[in-house]
C-alpha cells in the first residue's frame, strides 16, 4: 500500500491563482502510472501533487496524453467517459467515501456513499465553491486527437464533503486513491496512483485505497 504524506499551507482558499500554485510547488510530484488491467496497456503520463490549508485541499494534475476530450458540458455528468481525474477519499472510520471526478474542462462529479452502488450525488450548491483551473479552458469539446499536455489545479473546500459537517483533516490518516481515466475516448484507459487488484476496471473500491497523512 502507498502512503502520501501532505502538508498544510499558509494560503487561503480564495487566494488568487498565483499564490495557490505556489504554496502546491512545496508539494512532491506523484505519479498515477499503475495499469490494473493488461487489456487496458495505454499509460498516459499523469502526475499529481497535494497541500491542504485551513479550509480547503490543493490539488493539481499534470497529464500528457494521446488524445483530449470534454463533452460533459455539467457537473455531476459523465466526465469519467472524457480525459479524467479523479480523487477519491474515505476522510473518517464510518465506511463512506467521495468520489471528485474532473474533466479536462474543469467539470465536476462528486457524490458519497459506502460503495458504488446507492450513491448519493452532491448538490450544485456543495459543488459550485470548488475552484478549477484548466488549462484548456472551462468550454467543452469533442475529442482532439493529437497528443496534448494539460494540466487542473483544484481548490477543494472542505464543505464537499458534505456527510461529515464541520470536517478538517489536519493531523488525520485517511485512506485516498488518485486516479486518470478516459471511458469514451479512442484509445481507453484507466490508471491508478495505488494498484487495485479486480478482474475488470472499478475505481470505487476502497479496499484498495492507499494511505494519505495531513502533517
Amino acid at each position: 500500500m502507498k502512503e502520501l504524506i501532505v502538508r498544510k499551507v499558509t494560503a487561503t482558499s480564495d487566494a488568487p491563482w498565483d499564490e495557490v500554485l505556489k504554496s502546491l510547488e512545496t508539494a512532491r510530484w506523484n505519479v498515477a502510472d499503475t495499469v490494473n488491467w493488461p487489456e487496458y496497456s495505454y499509460r498516459p503520463q499523469v502526475q499529481f501533487r497535494m497541500s491542504y490549508t485551513d479550509t480547503a485541499f490543493l490539488l493539481q494534475y499534470e497529464v500528457n496524453e494521446q488524445s483530449v476530450r470534454a463533452v460533459a458540458a455539467g457537473d455531476n455528468g459523465e466526465v469519467w467517459k472524457d480525459s479524467c481525474v479523479e480523487f477519491f477519499v474515505t476522510p473518517a472510520d464510518d465506511g463512506i467515501y467521495y468520489n471528485f471526478e474532473f474533466n479536462c474542462a474543469g467539470t465536476c462529479l462528486l457524490a458519497a456513499g459506502a460503495s458504488r452502488n446507492g450513491r448519493e450525488a452532491a448538490q450544485p450548491a456543495v459543488i459550485s465553491p470548488i475552484r478549477r483551473q484548466p488549462s484548456l479552458g472551462r468550454h467543452p469539446f469533442g475529442e482532439r486527437k493529437d497528443k496534448t499536455e494539460w494540466n487542473l489545479a483544484l481548490v477543494i473546500p472542505y464543505t464537499c464533503l458534505f456527510k461529515h459537517p464541520g470536517y478538517s483533516p489536519a493531523g488525520k490518516t485517511v485512506r485516498a486513491n488518485f486516479y486518470k481515466c478516459g471511458d469514451d475516448l479512442t484509445v481507453p484507459h484507466f490508471l491508478s496512483w495505488n494498484p487495485i487488484k479486480t478482474e475488470k476496471p472499478d475505481f470505487h473500491r476502497p479496499e484498495f485505497f492507499g494511505t494519505v497523512k495531513f502533517a
